[in-house]
């Protein structure tokens, strides 16, 4: 009886550490904004310097995924998520040494490559090292790392700095990247034997799952999603200040929408389990993302008694609910390649095709904001793609799609 309680043990700690891997690479993404200021005005950077700084991490993941899931499939999985790390550490720590907006630059895209590297192949590392009956938990819970980040990313920016200069905060990042690393190596299994053996072989099979219209539809759903959540939450600190919120207080905030975004995913897990389908998660999360992101901004709050509050529960539920989404489109993202495909290039191509949405949202928001004033017609564009991931989650059907979430 002793050993099999062991082997369960082992795979628990397997997803459990590729997820902190996961959480620690993307608060390289959120160690950022906060530090913003600070580092435009010691390297003289301009606007359009530091929002190319902001942009690169989401530009490596829109050009590098199936680059990147190649690579998984010539070294391994667990090679490629190690290797990301010590990427990650490495641009931290030549950050700090920036001397100059250039050499920042350069750091930041050796960051973005290393988080290219640690997330493609995790969702994949995680279905192979968990039980199928706790599949949808485990994959769940990866759904979160993205709201854990901003959260934790967000709050120790916002109070590192307050004591410390944006160096040591970036060294700090490369120290706390070092602490998977010897998790990984402890409890996530050896790549396969023969994995990464032929750049034939793999090419062959990232060319199978990119003729699959499975991933493409995916990550465009997918991203209808990112294109909102990246904007709202990207420029809630923004939007406070705008509103007369001051001090650390527009950090925290935005920092709680964020962690209210790992919530609803973790929530999604038993949904998941049940085998409730992808139509009827997604299209009910893509009307109420399109209602809470109308009522956060088409309302003129300040006219309304307790406003700010009801502004703040409105993008409050904007984020958690929407997390239905991630968490739904990754657990499918596991079972996406096609028979003789890869499941990192799924992941990749998803990854590709979300991070569009990523990059275009804040911009797309920005440019609304300039043309009409304000943030209040920022609900056009969140209820316009909430309309096209409706359209598109018609497609994604079991039939079609021949996925069963639930544990059968």
């Amino acid at each position: 009886m002793s050993a099999p309680v062991l082997t369960r043990r082992q795979t628990d700690a397997a997803w459990i550490v590729v997820v902190l891997a996961g959480i620690t690479a993307a608060m390289h993404i959120w160690k950022l904004p906060a530090a913003i200021p600070l580092i435009q005005a010691e390297l003289n950077m301009s606007l359009v310097q530091a929002g190319v700084l902001l942009g690169l991490v989401q530009v490596a993941g829109m050009a590098g995924g199936l680059a990147v899931s190649l690579f998984a499939e010539t070294v391994g999985a667990r090679r490629c998520l190690l290797i990301g790390l010590w990427l990650l550490f490495a641009g931290s720590v030549a950050g700090g040494f920036a001397p100059g907006a250039g050499v920042l630059m350069a750091s930041r895209a050796l960051e973005g490559a290393g988080f290219l590297l640690t997330t493609v192949v995790a969702p994949g590392l995680i279905r192979a090292n968990t039980p199928l009956r706790r599949v949808n938990t485990a994959v769940g819970f990866w759904s979160a790392y993205q709201g854990c980040a901003t959260f934790t990313g967000l709050v120790a920016s916002a109070l590192v700095l307050q004591v410390a200069g944006w160096q040591t905060w970036w060294w700090i990042m490369a120290a706390l990247t070092l602490v998977p690393i010897p998790l990984v190596l402890r409890f996530v299994p050896r790549d396969p034997a023969g994995e990464g053996a032929g750049l034939s072989a793999a090419v062959r099979r990232i060319g199978v799952t990119v003729r699959s219209p499975k991933p493409w539809v995916a990550g465009v759903v997918f991203a209808c999603y990112t294109i909102q959540w990246m904007a709202v939450v990207g420029f809630l600190p923004t939007v406070y200040e705008h509103n007369g919120v001051t001090g650390i207080w527009p950090g925290l905030l935005s920092a709680v929408v964020g962690g209210l975004n790992a919530v609803g995913a973790v929530g999604t897990a038993p949904l998941l389990q049940r085998g409730v389908t992808a139509r009827r998660l997604l299209i009910p999360t893509f009307v109420l993302m399109g209602t809470t992101s109308l009522l956060t901004f088409a309302v003129d709050w300040t006219q309304v008694p307790g406003g700010p509050a009801l502004q703040f529960a409105c993008v409050a539920a904007f984020s958690l609910i929407g997390a239905v989404i991630p968490a739904t489109l990754t657990r499918m993202a596991v079972d996406l390649a096609p028979p003789g495909g890869s499941a990192p290039a799924a992941m990749g191509l998803m990854q590709q095709i979300f991070n569009v949405g990523n990059f275009t949202g804040p911009a797309i928001v920005a440019w609304l904001a300039t043309v009409t004033g304000g943030w209040h017609a920022t609900w056009w564009m969140t209820c316009s793609f909430a309309a096209l991931g409706i359209g598109l989650s018609l497609y994604l059907s079991e039939k079609r799609l021949g996925l069963s979430f639930g544990h059968r």
